[in-house]
Formats: structure tokens, C-alpha cells, sequence
């Protein structure tokens, strides 16, 4: 089992929402832009894991969207990424645009609930150079999305135990075919119809936080193995919609030791290699462990997004210097990932 960290997502959504602001969101841990412009793809040019031959043609996808702009050749083109999951100004997207980063991290919903992105914004976010990922969560379900109204009325013996940590959460079945049909192939094909480059899968660990007596006859292994079966599966999905498409789980490398796992994803995000939130060294022995598996990944020609949650410059420089000697693309955010900060040096 491996360690994780102690961040994580989207709380009091609704009432915030009631008042014109968006929900406060945290990260999902244990779950930056750069100071550098964007890399040689020029405006409109999305940059892909997939590798693409220089006289392919443009890739296309299954929505009738038409034809995407040409990916680049290797995950050497991401060196920065920016995290932003709410308090979008006006519910815009111009800041990231503005952003000196190569790829954006962003909901799915500008107020993490029905109202979603539109195919134009995230194509005029795409024409600025940034691959653009869409955050969802496929181990758990917060009850201000939309889904969670019917679920809880319909199919409620999908919903498990409450996440102590956040009590708008509840951890799912999630292997569940009612899960699959319900809620993660709607949120693939809603994030491949708006002209996302991929997604963003939050909550893996939900193998490691489920309560095993709501689950008889599982174990911590048999449900790592249901949870890289999930990720399996939405690779194979969605890159039969559009075969360029990112996988990118957030948190829990250590699923690489299942079979499956390592092939069906492009990268992955991990949070809080270096500081915790927010300014707390990762000095545990979960960190290291955390630390040798994204290495891992790295070495097998993985992406990986790093974010720290730090705001005194000395750690912002500790972490900015550890994802450059690390070979990671790095961003030092602030917990409720709710603007974006100031770029690594």
C-alpha cells in the first residue's frame, strides 16, 4: 500500500455558489507556471504524449469536432504547468490563457458543478500553446456535483463511507459497472466533446480509504487491482474516441506494480513530494516512497506534474530547484488552488 499526502477538494461548493463565488476547492493529495514561455509549438498547437510522425495528419476525433492540431513528438515539451480548479475571474479562463505555462490543469465546470466549459474556451486556452487537462475524480463523489443527487436516490449502495477529511465526500463503488455508466464515461465524453487533451483522474486512493467492511470479501490489494482496472479502462475508452488523448491519474504511483498500469497512462500528477500543505517539509517515509515511484514513472517515459503547496520563498525555491533536478514539470501552488501563483524562476 503506498503513502499518501493530506490535501484535498471542492468544499461548501453549494453555498458559495448561492453568493456568486466559486466553491472553495482543495487539492486532492495523498493525495505554477514558469517563469519560461511556452516551448517552440507555436499559438494553437496542443502538445501530446503521443508521439506523431512529422507527415501524419492532424488527428481527429470521434465527437465530429474535426480535426485537432498536430501534437508534438515527446512528454520532453511539458516542462511547466498550471493548477487551477476554482475562483476563475468572472468564470474566465484569460488568466491561464495569460499564464507562462505549457499545460493547464482545470475542472471540468467552471463552478465544479453543471455549468461547464465550453468547446470555444477551451480551444481559445489550447490556442495559446497549453495542453489543456480536465480534472474529474474517479474514486469518489462530492455531493455537490451533479451526479450525486441520482445517485443517491437511485443506486445509493454505490456511495460508501464519508472521507473523514472531507465531509462533503464519499468514497463509490467504483468498480462498479453503474459507476462506469453513470459517471466516468459521461465525464470522459463530456471532456473529449469540449476539446480537452485529456484527463485528470483524482482519487485513486480510493483503494487505500475505503472503509473493507462496507466491501466484504475485498482487500486493500484486490481493490488496487479494481482501481487499475478503472484507469485501464478510460485509457482504452477514450483513446478509441481520439487516440491522442492523456491519461493522467493524480496521487498513488505505486499502482505501477499492477499489471496494466504503467501502459495505460501517459503521466501522472503528484502532490506534495517535497512540502505538505502548506510550508511542512514531505520528511516522511511516505514521501520517499512517493519520491522513488514518480521516478520510476519518470524513467518510463511518464509525464509527471509535480505541485507543492508553499508559500515562503525559500520553499518555493527548494521546490522549483528539486523539479528541475528531478527531470519533473513543476508548479508551487496554494492549497485551495484557487489562482495561479508565481511561476518557478
Amino acid at each position: 500500500m503506498g503513502g499518501r499526502t493530506g490535501v484535498r477538494v471542492l468544499s461548501f461548493a453549494v453555498a458559495l455558489a448561492a453568493v456568486g463565488c466559486s466553491p472553495a476547492r482543495e487539492s486532492g493529495a495523498a493525495q505554477g507556471a514558469s517563469s519560461r514561455a511556452p516551448s517552440a509549438a507555436s499559438p494553437g498547437t496542443t502538445r501530446s504524449l503521443a508521439t506523431a510522425s512529422p507527415t501524419a495528419a492532424p488527428p481527429s476525433d470521434a465527437t465530429g469536432r474535426g480535426p485537432l492540431p498536430q501534437p508534438p513528438r515527446s512528454a520532453a515539451a511539458i516542462k511547466t504547468w498550471v493548477y487551477q480548479l476554482q475562483g476563475y475571474p468572472n468564470g474566465r479562463l484569460d488568466a491561464l490563457a495569460r499564464a507562462p505555462a505549457h499545460l493547464a490543469v482545470i475542472d471540468l465546470a467552471r463552478d465544479a458543478k453543471a455549468d461547464f466549459f465550453r468547446p470555444d474556451e477551451i480551444d481559445a486556452l489550447r490556442g495559446t500553446g497549453k495542453t489543456v487537462l480536465a480534472y474529474f475524480e474517479i474514486g469518489s463523489i462530492e455531493t455537490f456535483r451533479p451526479e450525486y443527487g441520482p445517485l443517491r436516490e437511485q443506486t445509493p449502495d454505490l456511495i460508501l463511507n464519508r472521507w473523514s477529511d472531507w465531509p462533503d465526500e464519499y468514497f463509490v463503488r467504483y468498480w462498479d459497472p453503474r459507476w462506469w455508466d453513470r459517471v466516468v464515461r459521461p465525464r470522459v465524453d463530456r471532456a473529449i466533446r469540449a476539446g480537452f487533451d485529456g484527463v485528470y483522474l483524482d482519487t485513486p486512493l480510493a483503494y487505500e480509504e475505503l472503509d473493507l467492511s462496507m466491501v466484504r470479501g475485498e482487500s486493500r490489494d484486490s481493490l488496487a487491482r479494481k482501481m487499475v482496472g478503472l484507469i485501464s479502462r478510460i485509457s482504452s475508452y477514450a483513446k478509441s474516441q481520439r487516440a491522442t488523448v492523456w491519461i493522467v491519474p493524480q496521487n498513488s504511483p505505486e499502482l505501477r506494480d499492477h499489471p496494466g498500469y504503467t501502459e495505460a497512462i501517459d503521466g501522472i500528477g503528484m502532490e506534495e513530494l517535497f512540502f505538505q500543505a502548506t510550508d511542512e517539509p514531505c520528511e516522511q517515509d511516505f514521501c520517499t516512497e512517493n519520491l522513488d515511484n514518480a521516478r520510476a514513472l519518470r524513467d518510463a517515459g511518464k509525464l509527471v506534474l509535480a505541485v507543492d503547496y508553499a508559500t515562503r520563498p525559500e520553499n518555493v525555491r527548494t521546490a522549483c530547484n528539486r523539479y528541475r533536478d528531478e527531470r519533473f514539470a513543476g508548479y508551487v501552488g496554494v492549497r485551495d488552488l484557487d489562482r495561479i501563483s508565481t511561476p518557478c524562476p
